[in-house]
């Protein structure tokens, strides 16, 4: 059996899984073969947590004092911005986002490694008031062995923004990449060794969530797993993880609605809404999935809408005229052409897109036409399921209570927009939206500073900022008597105070 392109890294060393298994990854443009990568199995996850927690023990990470840490990320840093279009080439070819977009996203991830260096320079401790004659100093000290799950949809920035924060912090881990897309996040980890993170401090597994995803997240030797993916996905991880007694961040589902008022310009407001739905064909977790607009302005809306929806560019990603790729896979396809026939089996209107497209230059890609439905009700599911693809619903509301009405009717809470220059509407309806991620005439916007995280079904816990610092951390509480030896509580009878 010939040896695969991409291997397990346990311990700082490149091997096959240990039954010799392997899978490939193809490019969903051209069908070509990207890589064939190693399967781990149950056993060489245990391999790998028990040399994360080797490293953790022997401190050969933790122990570098937080300043050196830093320089390490911030060397890596340079390192990953050196070969941001070598990177961006292979993201294009393993999910098949337009190469404008990878260029754009990666070229920011170094700032996510400057931050957390920046932040385990400057964490502080606290000294509360413990009273007369002792003192209390809390100080933060990471978890142990973290395990890091992570999507095909966006393969470098989310493994970026779960492994910055947990080295930063001082932990190892365990990074299982998405089988669609484990290309990037592997060559992250070899980076930040030739930038000097000693061996063992990062392992990475590959396979499938069902085996290899499973053996990492039960593992018991984790002290804290870190996944995004599905909603049903992240309940079964918290759910085993809560059982032993083990700290989950789970970064999930989205149906994000777009609330376009009738006081902002509506090209903007077009711009925005195309923006939010269509950007990564559809397939982030932050999707513009329902686009809601005032009634007084929802006519001209929608007609400016449906028309730059439907003049989109369809085409091969690594072409730079390339606005809409292909999905990631076929079944990928599949789930959003089911949605789109179902929500008109109930009653639903498309106004564009809503078959596969019939050009013969795109029969080799797995693509999907932007698609915007209207004439849709809270009842349809296309209304409440995540499609995870190019697909976008259009509805009016009468007013702001209306508005925020139709915005919260939703399982997910993960992100939503709002388009106003009234700054007093655009106060009170981000008040009053249950979600975690807010943006105010803009759409998608992320920065290594700013928590990311959503609330209902959406997710446990933020991504980015000192929120996820303090996540990758848990507060040792010491107590100094500055008076030894104390008090001999048995050596009296008196009435003593027990403080």
């Amino acid at each position: 059996m010939s040896t695969p392109d991409l291997l397990l890294r346990i311990d700082g060393v490149e091997r096959p899984g240990a039954d010799g298994e392997t899978f490939a990854v193809t490019d969903p443009f051209s069908g070509e073969e990207v890589a064939r990568v190693a399967v781990a199995t149950p056993a060489d996850v245990d391999d790998a947590v028990t040399a994360a927690r080797r490293a953790f023990d022997d401190r050969r990470w933790r122990g570098v004092p937080a300043r050196e840490r830093a320089r390490v990320l911030n060397r890596a840093a340079g390192l990953l911005a050196d070969r941001i279009d070598e990177l961006a080439a292979l993201e294009t070819r393993q999910i098949g986002r337009p190469l404008r977009e990878m260029r754009a996203q990666l070229r920011r991830l170094p700032e996510w490694l400057e931050y957390f260096g920046a932040v385990a320079q400057t964490a502080e401790g606290t000294v509360p008031d413990f009273g007369a004659d002792h003192l209390n100093v809390v100080r933060r000290v990471p978890l142990g062995v973290a395990g890091l799950i992570t999507p095909w949809n966006h393969p470098l920035l989310i493994t970026m923004k779960k492994l910055s924060v947990a080295l930063a912090a001082g932990n190892s881990v365990v990074l299982k990449p998405s089988e669609l897309g484990p290309v990037v996040p592997a060559l992250l980890v070899g980076l930040l060794e030739d930038a000097g993170l000693p061996a063992g401090v990062a392992n990475v597994v590959h396979g499938f969530g069902a085996v290899t995803g499973r053996a990492l997240s039960e593992h018991p030797g984790l002290a804290k797993v870190d996944v995004t993916g599905g909603t049903e996905t992240g309940r079964a991880i918290a759910a085993h993880a809560g059982r032993s007694l083990i700290p989950v961040t789970a970064e999930l589902g989205g149906k994000a609605p777009v609330v376009v008022f009738d006081d902002v310009d509506l090209d903007a407001a077009v711009g925005g809404a195309l923006f939010a739905s269509f950007v990564a064909t559809g397939q982030t977790c932050v999707q513009g999935a329902r686009v809601l607009v005032a009634a007084s302005a929802y006519e001209r809306f929608v007609e400016a809408f449906v028309a730059r929806a439907g003049a989109l560019r369809l085409g091969d990603p690594k072409d730079s005229a390339t606005q809409i790729g292909p999905l990631v896979s076929e079944a990928q396809r599949a789930k959003a052409v089911e949605a789109v026939e179902r929500a008109v089996e109930q009653g639903a209107t498309v106004l564009t897109g809503g078959a596969t497209p019939d050009d013969p230059a795109l029969q080799r890609g797995w693509f999907y036409p932007p698609t915007v439905v209207g004439d849709i009700s809270s009842s349809m599911d296309l209304w409440r399921e995540e499609v995870f693809g190019p697909v976008a619903v259009v509805r009016p509301f009468v007013d702001e209570d209306d508005a925020v009405r139709l915005a919260n009717d939703a399982q997910f809470g993960l992100a939503a927009s709002v388009w106003t220059n009234d700054l007093g509407r655009a106060l009170r309806v981000t008040e009053r939206l249950d979600v975690g991620i807010v943006w105010v005439n803009d759409h998608h916007r992320i920065d290594p500073a700013s928590p990311w995280g959503g609330f209902k079904d959406s997710g446990i816990g933020s991504e980015n900022g000192l929120e996820a610092y303090r996540g990758y951390t848990k507060a040792q509480s010491v107590i100094m008597n500055s008076r030894p030896p104390g008090t001999d509580w048995f050596a009296t009878s008196e009435d003593l105070r027990y403080s």
